[in-house]
């Protein structure tokens, strides 16, 4: 949307709401699964949608993605309700949502071959060859999927999500079954699909690492409720770290610490572990300084600055 504002016709240009959610809530049987959710994931955004198993997190994408109704609130997606749209909305979107199935007795190619022909898009084997790099499995495209690894197949569906050229993207624990090598490579398609794409991307996760290293802004939610929703700089603080130093003389430490700035910076100090609040670049800097003073520095432990904002939210959600 384009605002014209102010004597001079000032500009100012507002992203794009690409999934709007409105007082959505869905119950099976005593669950209230989802409760009253509201968010709005913007043009562009690499969305991470987090929370503990039973938050609601599955039950909202199958909502998202047609698979169930709603018992009551609005879904809007490129601006669109999902209701009253809803072929012309699923064909601009790419999803892996839990387990993705195939056909066991063909093979990589032939699988997304088949599921290129049931769109009303017309795929190219060029473009099928294109997703299977993408996806690291183009060396494999002949192969039977049932001789697939567990994260094989989870890629083969990432290259399923993707096959249409989508405009959104929604995953579905993409990483699930991956090695570290793999789940880096996950991570970097999804930047790569943010970055050079162009492309919006849902992801949900438990993995809460990976969300905070690719995603710009977030959801958490809890028992079916949103618990806070903003950006991961501003919601993490970023720029701060908190880092756990062990040393094996902590009164020395203490000591030579007095009087320095880095005194000021000490949160507590028990069984020779000394916490610290401190930058990134500060934490060389430390290790550097007690180093220099003949203090022996067994460990360095940054804090997951996500992970324990995650527990700080659940744990007074469910308190």
């Amino acid at each position: 949307m384009i605002i014209i504002t102010g004597k001079n016709s000032e500009i100012i240009l507002e992203k794009e709401k690409i999934i709007e959610i409105e007082n959505l809530s869905k119950q099976f049987k005593d669950v209230k699964a989802v409760n009253g959710l509201n968010l709005n994931v913007y043009n562009g955004d690499v969305f991470g949608f987090l929370g503990p198993n039973g938050a609601g997190k599955s039950t909202t994408i199958r909502m998202l993605t047609s698979l169930i109704t709603p018992d009551s609130g609005t879904i809007k997606i490129f601006g669109k309700t999902l209701k009253e749209n809803r072929i012309p909305i699923l064909r601009r979107i790419g999803a892996i949502v839990e387990k993705p199935d195939f056909y066991g007795n063909l093979s990589a190619y032939k699988n997304l071959d088949i599921l290129g022909r049931i769109s009303s898009k017309e795929i190219s084997k060029k473009r099928i060859m294109e997703v299977l790099e993408l996806v690291g499995l183009e060396k494999r495209f002949k192969s039977k999927v049932k001789t697939f690894s567990h994260g094989m197949k989870q890629r083969l569906g990432i290259a399923q999500a993707l096959l249409h050229d989508p405009d959104l993207i929604i995953l579905d624990e993409p990483t699930t079954g991956l090695d570290p090598q793999g789940m880096k490579e996950i991570r970097d398609l999804i930047i790569y699909l943010s970055k050079e794409k162009k492309k919006t991307i849902f992801l949900s996760s438990h993995i809460l690492y990976e969300v905070e290293l690719v995603a710009n802004r977030m959801i958490i939610l809890n028992k079916g409720a949103a618990q806070v929703e903003g950006s991961v700089e501003e919601l993490l603080n970023v720029n701060k770290l908190r880092v756990t130093v062990e040393v094996s003389e902590a009164e020395k430490a203490k000591t030579i610490l007095t009087n320095t700035d880095w005194v000021k910076k000490l949160e507590s100090s028990i069984n020779g572990k000394m916490i610290f609040n401190l930058s990134p670049e500060e934490v060389p800097e430390l290790n550097k300084y007690l180093v220099h003073n003949n203090v022996t520095v067994n460990a360095l432990i940054p804090t997951r600055s996500l992970e324990e904002f995650f527990l700080n939210i659940t744990q007074k959600a469910s308190g």
